[in-house]
């Protein structure tokens, strides 16, 4: 039985939400309400994400003094993978500030007692299978390129990348192979995250509800997609300092952009 309602949700005879057509606007109004979401405690999320740029410079420290250079890209771009999952306290922060309730920093944690959270952790199984198959992946890329040495020095695998022949058809494979997984993520979890905490559908359903969404909006979809890409990069390219504003406005917009694509539950009369 416990199987089952992890597939299945508790309600069998809603499984599969319904999903509207939405435009390019919305995806900008659900990224305004976002910020207004942040701006209204912003020091609160920012202490909550303070978590990502530390755990993105030790990252860059762990990979350089560990000999794990050519990891080091397929790490940092594989936060997008698995960043839906990491910004569920951000959704129901979302969430209880939608109903009127108190929206204080320790009610992110209160996902835990949702009673969706064993679908919730299927589907965030899933998204480490697809990080642990990114990084894989990668690794075989660059040793079926440059050979099971690794690299001496920082400088010398800039080298490999930006001087060689092999780096410039790493670059060009590794985006590619990217791309679709990110694509994968992006169609199959967009909005399953929000849904299991708004209606404890199961996870196929959840899954499903994204697909459907993306094949019935692909072009807003695919813009959100980009500006989630373009707003991670520069948190990169800061050092990971702009991840502490940007997960958090992402996570609260990908709330707002969920509650625009999702047709509510029908009340019980």
């Amino acid at each position: 039985m416990a199987q089952f309602h992890v597939i299945a949700g508790a309600n069998e005879t809603n499984v599969y939400p319904e999903v509207r057509r939405i435009g390019v606007a919305d995806v900008f109004a659900a990224l305004r309400e976002g910020l207004d979401d942040f701006w209204d405690k912003p020091s609160h999320y920012v202490f909550l994400c303070l978590i990502y740029p530390i755990a993105g410079l030790v990252l860059i420290r762990w990979t350089s003094g560990a000999n794990m250079l050519p990891l080091l890209f397929p790490l940092m771009s594989g936060f997008a993978l698995v960043g839906p999952f990491a910004a569920l306290g951000l959704y129901e922060i979302s969430r209880r500030r939608e109903l009127n309730l108190d929206t204080s920093w320790s009610h992110a944690f209160e996902v835990r007692h949702s009673p969706a959270i064993p679908s919730i952790i299927a589907v965030g199984v899933m998204l480490l299978v697809l990080f642990v198959a990114w990084i894989l992946v990668a690794q075989t890329l660059y040793t079926n390129l440059f050979g099971d040495q690794v690299p001496a020095s920082i400088g010398t695998f800039m080298s490999q990348v930006f001087e060689t022949p092999e780096g410039l058809r790493m670059i060009l494979l590794g985006n590619a192979i990217g791309f679709v997984f990110a694509v994968v993520v992006l169609c199959t979890t967009v909005i399953a995250f929000p849904l299991l905490l708004d209606r404890d559908v199961g996870a196929f359903a959840a899954v499903v509800t994204s697909v459907k969404a993306t094949l019935a909006n692909p072009v807003p979809i695919a813009l959100w997609g980009l500006i989630v890409a373009a707003l991670l990069l520069v948190g990169f390219l800061t050092l990971f300092v702009g991840l502490a504003v940007f997960i958090p406005v992402l996570g609260h917009a990908t709330w707002h952009l969920y509650k625009k694509i999702v047709v509510p539950a029908p009340t019980a009369a």
